[in-house]
């Protein structure tokens, strides 16, 4: 009966793609209604809850004191972390993160990471000793689809959110002041997925889209438009289908960074007013 079922949605979707159009009204380029709340996590030293369609995530980011890399002993470190919580789909399972939860982390981290977005470097206290570690913890709340842009937001705005304290070094030990800074964050940088049902390309699969699509491909733009990240999922892009996926990219990218941006702008006049 699933197979079914399954087929006829499979169907139904794509024959509304032929015609131009897509489940939810939206056009092929177009997103979700996106919704960033910051500071949602109290005890975090940031955090973000974003809502993209019916799709909830909740990142936090905590911060604590500890050795660096052994081949970056010049720069702090992040550590990207993501858990499916068995309430936001039934496909979700309790345990340790599955090889979904995983590939999330990875995706979203690399993103982050290979922008050059935090800078890393003016996380050292004592070189190749202490540094400040961050830890960036995704939640799945609630699963319709595209789980890479949702966490991919969550993730910068609970970075642009976050604050460490000041340290000064006395000795070989740290003295934590009650003084707290802004984490120096550069960049923005935007995850954008493209699902490709039929021969059409498809911005911000919702979970229907999702389960009849046959091929995504997730690109990450710094805010100068820079490809910074590619992650293919299943299924086949010819080579036209990823330029094509890259000018959407482009396209949509900035929008997407200048809601992040004024909601961190809003939520810092918030503090001061």
């Amino acid at each position: 009966m699933s197979e079914i079922v399954s087929t006829v949605k499979k169907d139904y979707i794509v024959t509304l793609v032929k015609s131009g159009k897509r489940v939810d009204g939206r056009s092929f380029d177009e997103y979700r209604p996106l919704s960033i709340s910051l500071g949602f996590a109290g005890k975090a030293e940031g955090s973000a809850m974003v809502l993209l369609g019916e799709t909830r995530v909740l990142v936090g980011i905590k911060a604590d004191i500890g050795a660096p890399y052994p081949d970056t002993p010049d720069k702090g470190v992040l550590i990207t972390n993501a858990e499916f919580v068995p309430l936001a789909s039934p496909t979700f399972e309790p345990g340790p993160p599955d090889e979904n939860a995983i590939e999330l982390a990875r995706v979203v981290d690399r993103g982050v990471r290979s922008s050059n977005a935090v800078e890393l470097e003016k996380l050292v206290i004592k070189e190749g000793e202490k540094v400040w570690v961050l830890f960036a913890d995704i939640w799945v709340l609630n699963h319709d689809g595209n789980l890479f842009d949702a966490s991919s937001i969550g993730l910068i705005a609970a970075l642009l959110n976050t604050k460490i304290p000041a340290v000064e070094l006395e000795g070989d030990k740290v003295k934590v002041k009650d003084e707290w800074r802004v984490l120096p964050v550069k960049k923005v940088p935007i995850s954008v997925t493209i699902a490709k049902v039929g021969n059409q390309l498809l911005v911000d699969p919702c979970l229907d889209e999702e389960e009849v699509m046959e091929g995504r491909i997730t690109i990450t733009l710094d805010d100068e438009g820079n490809v910074c990240a590619i992650q293919k999922g299943p299924g086949e892009f010819t080579v036209e289908d990823v330029y094509k996926a890259f000018e959407i990219a482009r396209k949509v990218a900035p929008k997407i960074r200048e809601k992040i941006l004024e909601v961190v702008k809003n939520a810092n006049k918030g503090k001061t007013d």
